[in-house]
């Protein structure tokens, strides 16, 4: 059967999007790289510093709920703009921040725009394409998301090593500006859904309760490890916000992200793959360059040339957009996991040397991206479009909730294990079999012909 050819509208959509995605993409693997040289050029310790980053998932987590609510509100087109202008303004601020406290505040309002940008981008291309080659569309916006992990540990370090830590945040500046303009000529202006009065009492829950599970995670590789009073008190915390907001949603007319979605199986079993494979995505970008300068001794612009070949093995996986809209979701999810839990092994397998750390990292890319487009993609199956919004906020909460918990445990497992090459082994192991067991909930997944270039499809609605 002939490849049906995308519509160049759509194309060139995507292609604006991407450019807009490619900032807080970029910023979030350079950023890590430049932990110690902040620390020293600031003056403060490293755990201090620390606090760029948390500050910064915080403040993403707290304003996603938000997303699909003011995209029915103001517009799709207004908060795309309205989030980039923001995430613009934040990095000048950061890259003018005169201490490591306004830093810390600077890189929150980064993430307040990069919060409100990527549920709202998904919500945009899905919109646009009416349900159809939902999965070629994905893996062209997804582009940022490929490329971030691959340029973001090279650029940085060459950053760093040539000029102020100043320019990590100066860099986003032509990137914003170019987005606001291309954006501003190219997103159409889209009819407002109608939404409904904002579901304050939703808003106090979700917030606060997003905000203290991600922050307790965030600490569990402190001094106190996992048990201490900083882990323990806000995700406690977190979840039973998060569980009476759950509730409320269930039997609310109007919730601010409707939980019937889990009602359908799909959905139910992408939301497990989009936590897992958050948990796999991040805490691999987070293992991957400790492991490459802690066991194999590497500095950081040699670290992040090692990492290349995991960014060509994600850059090939966008031919499983095209496997997606032919197969559906689940044999390219499927075969992406068991393809990624095989190229993680050698790691695990302490055998992670030479050319077979570039060729596990080639497939080990691939595997993981083709799950993540493929997920992506499942996502809406069975949806109609009034709750498009609403599947996008969930999908990245989930993921970004996944994000850090992967990255909390493997801290812990390092943590326990004196970073030691035996402690990295043990990390990797229990990522890839945590990965296979993925596999379970991707079997729930659609996957005969067609059924993920089938229109959006009418789903129950709110009651």
């Amino acid at each position: 059967m002939p490849k049906e050819r995308l519509d160049p509208g759509l194309v060139r959509l995507c292609g604006v999007l991407a450019v807009g995605a490619f900032a807080p993409l970029l910023d979030s693997t350079i950023v890590a790289v430049a932990v110690d040289v902040l620390a020293d050029d600031l003056g403060v310790a490293t755990t201090t510093v620390q606090w760029v980053s948390t500050a910064y998932l915080l403040a993403f987590a707290l304003v996603m709920p938000v997303s699909g609510w003011a995209g029915e509100r103001f517009g799709t087109r207004r908060v795309w703009l309205g989030a980039l202008a923001l995430f613009c303004v934040g990095s000048l601020l950061c890259a003018s921040a005169w201490s490591a406290g306004s830093l810390v505040v600077f890189r929150g309002v980064q993430g307040v725009g990069g919060g409100l940008m990527l549920p709202v981008l998904q919500t945009i291309v899905v919109r646009a394409c009416g349900g159809r080659q939902v999965g070629r569309l994905v893996a062209m916006v997804s582009l940022p998301a490929l490329l971030g992990p691959v340029l973001g540990p090279v650029f940085g370090g060459l950053l760093l090593g040539h000029l102020h830590w100043r320019w990590i945040f100066y860099v986003n500046l032509p990137v914003c500006a170019l987005a606001l303009f291309l954006a501003w000529r190219s997103v159409p202006r889209d009819r407002r859904q109608g939404a409904s009065r904002l579901d304050v009492v939703g808003l106090v829950l979700v917030c606060p309760g997003l905000t203290a599970l991600v922050y307790g995670l965030s600490q569990c590789g402190g001094q106190d490890g996992a048990g201490g009073g900083w882990v323990v008190l806000p995700m406690a915390a977190g979840a039973v916000l998060l569980a009476v907001f759950v509730v409320r949603s269930l039997r609310s007319s109007a919730p601010l992200i409707d939980m019937r979605l889990f009602r359908l199986r799909s959905f139910a079993a992408t939301s497990v793959l989009m936590f897992a494979g958050g948990s796999t995505t991040y805490g691999g970008m987070f293992l991957l360059p400790l492991y490459c300068q802690l066991v194999l001794d590497k500095g950081v612009v040699t670290t992040g040339l090692l990492l290349v070949p995991q960014g060509i093995g994600a850059l090939a996986a966008r031919g499983a957009g095209v496997l997606t809209d032919r197969m559906g979701p689940r044999p390219v999810v499927v075969a992406g996991l068991l393809l990624s839990a095989v190229a993680t092994w050698p790691f695990a397998a302490s055998v992670g040397e030479g050319a077979v750390v570039g060729v596990a990292l080639f497939f080990r890319g691939l595997g993981t991206s083709a799950v993540n487009l493929a997920v992506t993609v499942g996502a809406y199956q069975g949806l109609d479009d009034s709750r498009v919004a609403d599947a996008s906020t969930t999908t990245r909460i989930l993921q970004q909730l996944g994000g850090s918990f992967g990255i909390a445990a493997l801290a812990v497992l390092l943590q326990r294990g004196g970073h030691s090459a035996s402690a990295f082994a043990h990390a990797f192991g229990v990522m890839a079999v945590l990965t296979v067991c993925a596999v379970m909930a991707a079997a729930l997944l659609p996957g005969h012909r067609g059924a993920a270039s089938a229109p959006l499809a009418t789903a129950e609605g709110r009651t």
